[in-house]
Order: structure tokens, then C-alpha cells, then sequence
């Protein structure tokens, strides 16, 4: 194996083990409280809205300006659109299977579909980032190995890995506020992040066609990830709403600032 692949394929390691102790934060969650799983669970909204925009919008835009014949708006929005069409396309597939097979509405089925949404929408989201930390360590093959661009790709997948610890958490807890175990939350939760190392690696191979499609992967996982926030999770962390009116609304505030923080700092 080439060894540009080979470093891709560690880094892309490195990126979902962040994602693995991400997830593990839910080992913290003994005793499930509602009030702070409802708080955690708008965390993980406002990580996924923060992290639609700063990890995936943008650096589509950026993308499609230096590889795009398209105009970067356009690349943009029809990835962000198609996303959202995808997932509101799920949701419906789900529904009319669950019909089918004569599966009422219960509460239980209900959380499940809640969680297929949330598990789809976190692992497309991490198929263009391992694509890109790929691309990164491929270029130095195509464009010429230096320290400054080895140095360029190792910055790309430390940004994407630390971004990935609040994204793992962002599937684990609201997993643990369904009512599922620790072990089995964190598993989940870890299990959306495996899809990196095979992005990366395929990334790594197909660089040059990667790089023109990227930027709609990109702007495809954002859209995903919005519709899921904001159809599934935020009403769901809103319920109890009434006996405390911001304790969610400030976890979403939280977690949208961390990510942007993370995001912004990282470059």
C-alpha cells in the first residue's frame, strides 16, 4: 500500500478515536437525570448546527471556489438542499416500513426512529470529513511531498479529530437519554465515526476525483445534519419545557459556542 494512503489511513484512526472518547463522556451518566439529559441532548443539537456550517459549509464553499466551474454558492446549496431531501426521504422510508410491517406508533418505536435518524445523520457527516483529511495526505503525492504540506495534512486531521469529541458525545448521550446502557450508547456512539478511516483511505486513492465531489459531500452532510437537529432533536430536548423554560435552550447555546469554538480556533 502506497505510503501516503498508509499515513491517511492512521490519521482517519486518529480522528474516530477522538470520536470514540467523545462518546465515552455517557460512562459519566450512572443515573440518567432527565433535566440534564435534556440539557446534553440540546448540546448535541447545537454541536450538530455549529458543526453543519464551520466543518462542513464553509469548507465547501472554499472548495468549490478553487476546484468548482461552478459558482461556490450554487455547489453550496444544492449539497445543503439534497441533504435535507435525503434524510426527510429516510424519514418517510422509515415510516412506511414501520407501516407495513403493522409497527405501531409506540413511544419505544418512536425513540428507535429517533435514533436511526441520528446515527445516519452523524455517520454522513463523517464521510466527507475522512474524504477530506484523505485528499489532504494524497496531494502530497500529486502536488509534491514537503514538510510545510506534511504539516498542512497532520493540521487537517488534528482539526477534524478534536472536532470529532463533541460530535461523539453528540450521538452517545442523546442514545443514553432513550434509554439505552452506557456500554451500548458508547458503542453507538464510537461506531459513527468507523466510517473515517474508510473515507480517508478511499479519499487517499481517489484524490483527484474526490477533490471535485467533495464540496457537494460536504454541503450534503450539513444539510443532513440540520434537518435532523431541528425536526428530531431540538423538539425532543424541548419537552419539558414548561417546568424549565431554558435549561435545553442554554445547552443548545452551549454546544453550538464550543463547536464554533473549536471550529474557528482550528481552522
Amino acid at each position: 500500500m502506497d505510503d501516503f494512503v498508509i499515513m491517511a489511513l492512521i490519521a482517519t484512526l486518529g480522528t474516530w478515536l477522538v470520536t470514540a472518547m467523545g462518546a465515552a463522556i455517557v460512562v459519566f451518566f450512572r443515573s440518567p437525570d432527565l433535566k440534564w439529559l435534556n440539557i446534553m441532548l440540546g448540546f448535541a443539537s447545537g454541536v450538530m448546527i455549529a458543526a453543519s456550517f464551520w466543518s462542513l459549509l464553509q469548507p465547501a464553499i472554499d472548495r468549490a471556489e478553487e476546484s468548482s466551474n461552478l459558482p461556490a454558492y450554487f455547489v453550496a446549496t444544492v449539497g445543503f438542499l439534497l441533504g435535507a431531501l435525503f434524510m426527510w426521504v429516510s424519514d418517510k422510508a422509515v415510516n412506511y416500513a414501520r407501516k407495513k410491517a403493522d409497527i405501531t406508533n409506540t413511544e419505544a418505536n418512536e425513540r428507535l426512529h429517533r435514533i436511526i435518524m441520528l446515527i445516519l445523520s452523524i455517520t454522513l457527516h463523517n464521510i466527507p470529513e475522512g474524504l477530506a483529511v484523505g485528499v489532504a495526505f494524497g496531494v502530497l503525492k500529486t502536488n509534491g511531498y514537503t514538510a510545510e504540506s506534511l504539516m498542512g495534512a497532520i493540521s487537517v486531521a488534528v482539526g477534524i479529530g478534536l472536532q470529532n469529541f463533541p460530535e461523539g458525545a453528540a450521538v452517545s448521550v442523546p442514545l443514553r437519554r432513550e434509554g439505552y446502557s452506557r456500554k451500548k450508547s458508547f458503542l453507538l456512539g464510537q461506531a459513527s465515526g468507523m466510517v473515517e478511516p474508510i473515507a480517508g483511505v478511499m479519499g487517499a486513492l481517489l484524490v483527484v476525483y474526490v477533490e471535485t465531489i467533495l464540496p457537494y459531500a460536504l454541503s450534503f452532510a450539513a444539510g443532513a445534519m440540520v434537518l435532523v437537529a431541528v425536526h428530531e432533536l431540538i423538539p425532543e430536548c424541548q419537552r419539558n419545557q414548561r417546568a424549565q423554560p431554558y435549561s435545553a435552550t442554554m445547552g443548545i447555546i452551549f454546544g453550538f459556542a464550543v463547536m464554533m469554538l473549536l471550529d474557528v480556533m482550528l481552522g
